[in-house]
């Protein structure tokens, strides 16, 4: 996570993202949400903009971590409403066509073969809580509030609910999804949508230190670990998952990193993609 990201060799920022920074700093790299003035709500440039930035990073070599951070006093407060006034007019094709935008946004997110961390530094409303639940790990601020608010506009979170539901387990989604109730980091933390909850001032250096610790890591492993995740949460414990499994072990066993792994850890030297 950068410690300025107004620093311009850290900071990229093209003409292609007019509403996120991308800052990379050696094998991390920050992907920042950039509408602090509507609190980051998303509109379809930015879903368009997100979606691009995780291809590019996700098939970045030099990338091993990406960290979901945003500008201001939220984090994301879901749709914007000159959009939603826009999706207002829409026909029922324009609303799937624009619905399919965003779903993929999320999938291209979640399926991101780098392990990826959401800095939440403040609110997280509606479809931002999608966007948390799509990340690989949650910190979290003590001063954040989260909220489901669809139900309160006559809507549902249809498109995030496939992530948000695991993320934040089915029976609390049954809770919050109904009731749009606002909860607060600690009730997040208690649910496991958020992993940690810090205070505004360690955000920062809590995030850098994961973030050093992930990077440290064979970056074949942790692509394969997230497939793995994503294949084994929820499926039955049957004899095709069992044979699955046995095979993914061979796999990373006989690997080059693999190999190389277990040879350094042996030897008592570091593996050579630390070198």
């Amino acid at each position: 996570m950068q410690k300025d990201l107004g620093q311009q060799d850290l900071v990229q920022k093209t003409d292609n993202y007019n509403n996120l920074l991308v800052a990379t700093d050696g094998h991390v790299a920050t992907v920042t949400l950039n509408r602090p003035e509507v609190r980051n709500a998303f509109n379809d440039e930015m879903i368009g903009e997100l979606t691009a930035a995780f291809e590019q990073l996700g098939a970045d070599d030099k990338v091993r971590v990406i960290v979901l951070a945003a500008a201001g006093k939220a984090f994301c407060a879901g749709a914007d409403l000159n959009w939603m006034r826009a999706m207002a007019d829409y026909d029922y094709d324009e609303n799937l066509a624009d619905a399919d935008k965003l779903a993929q946004m999320l999938k291209t997110i979640y399926e991101c073969p780098k392990p990826t961390i959401a800095a939440i530094q403040g609110d997280v409303y509606a479809g931002g809580m999608g966007l948390v639940a799509v990340c690989d790990i949650a910190i979290a601020v003590k001063i954040a509030n989260f909220c489901l608010s669809e139900v309160r506009l006559g809507l549902a979170p249809a498109t995030i609910s496939p992530y948000v539901i695991r993320a934040l387990g089915a029976r609390a989604s049954q809770r919050y999804f109904l009731s749009a109730e606002i909860f607060d980091t600690k009730k997040a933390r208690q649910l496991g949508f958020v992993h940690e909850r810090v205070s505004e001032e360690a955000l920062e250096d809590v995030v850098a230190a994961l973030c050093a610790k992930i990077a440290k890591n064979s970056p074949d492993a942790l692509k394969t670990c997230k497939h793995l995740l994503h294949e084994v949460a929820g499926a039955p414990i049957d004899d095709a998952l069992i044979a699955h499994t046995v095979k993914g072990i061979a796999d990373i066993r006989s690997s080059e990193q693999g190999r190389e792994g277990v040879q350094a850890f042996l030897q008592k030297r570091k593996p050579n993609w630390l070198s």
